[in-house]
């Protein structure tokens, strides 16, 4: 099969696309004939070896698929010739077949395609897990999201209003990107240069309930000053690449909260949850109420330029390779 492979930890250039065997099955494994797989920020991270865990080289890239069941367990809830979405774990995913535990394979609603649904997973189950367990999200409230034209961004915008929130505002770099936020539901739209006074200005001084923040850097502390009173402000990770640190003494002045959401910790920790989370966003696809992503397409021979995409943040929107 072909597949894109890390040989060497020099970054998404060092991405290769080669001939390699197809994955031996597994007991509980379901073997998939990939037609998608999606694309995330800690894929650029591994091929540097810098992602917290680390998949023996060689590896294959991406950690979540989208295809037909080929095998299935006896017994499992999908069965050959079924569409879903799967996680792949470490790696194993941009290739043209993929085996993963059944647990971690959902059935994909039939109004979302299968380049959509390579996109869901990650970033979707990653904003759910954000509002709605660490950012503790209540009906009506106010949402802000750093990054806002990227793949976690483009999945807050697309999902925080469906999950209960009242007003959702994008923060984004340029007029091109503010297109992209609003295309994809941001009920109001800030550009970086300035963005807390125009949040403050839009919010009649109050400030906003839930800032969700892949981007750290140096906008943490103005995520600070954004909140309302008993805001959360969510750390999700570091694109801008600097790891920005908080003095405690404004949190308690404001009453304020910052929050870690690691989702895959949290998965891997957990057993079931991520069954209960795919139980609720399952439905909200499929009768509409979220909306499915409308990813950047590349085929498999530009692996490399799709991750690249994500390191140098010139992608929009969810990043999906297609194999099929």
């Amino acid at each position: 099969m072909r597949a894109a492979v890390v040989s060497r930890l020099e970054g998404p250039e060092a991405i290769e696309v080669l001939d390699v065997p197809e994955p031996a099955a597994y007991p509980g494994g379901v073997v998939i004939d990939v037609h998608a797989a999606g694309i995330a920020f800690p894929d650029v991270l591994m091929t540097r070896g810098l992602y917290q865990m680390k998949p023996p080289l060689p590896y294959v890239v991406g950690c979540e698929v989208a295809g037909i069941v080929r095998e299935a367990p006896e017994g499992s809830h999908v069965r050959p010739g079924d569409r879903v979405v799967a996680l792949t774990l470490l790696g194993n995913a941009v290739a043209e077949v993929a085996v993963t535990p059944a647990e971690m394979v959902f059935k994909l609603p039939d109004n979302v395609s299968l380049e959509s649904g390579a996109g869901v997973l990650f970033n979707d189950l990653t904003v759910h897990f954000c509002l709605r367990n660490r950012g503790r999200l209540a009906a009506g409230e106010t949402v802000l999201v750093h990054g806002a034209a990227g793949g976690i961004g483009t999945s807050t915008l697309r999902m925080a209003q469906a999950l209960g929130a009242g007003r959702v505002i994008a923060v984004v770099s340029t007029d091109e990107k503010a297109e992209v936020a609003r295309a994809n539901g941001a009920t109001d739209v800030v550009l970086t240069d300035g963005w807390l006074a125009a949040v403050k200005e839009l919010t009649g001084g109050r400030g906003v309930d839930i800032v969700l923040d892949p981007v750290g850097g140096d906008r943490f502390t103005d995520s600070i000053r954004a909140l309302a009173s008993a805001g959360r402000l969510l750390v999700v990770g570091f694109t801008a690449g600097e790891i920005p640190t908080v003095k405690v003494n404004r949190l308690l002045l404001k009453n304020v909260e910052v929050v870690g959401a690691a989702w895959g910790e949290w998965v891997m920790s957990h057993p079931g949850y991520l069954q209960e989370q795919w139980a609720e966003v399952e439905p909200l696809l499929a009768d509409g109420r979220i909306t499915p992503p409308e990813p950047v397409l590349y085929a498999l021979a530009h692996t490399a330029e799709a991750v690249s995409a994500l390191d140098k943040r010139t992608a929009t929107g969810k990043v999906v390779v297609t194999l099929r």
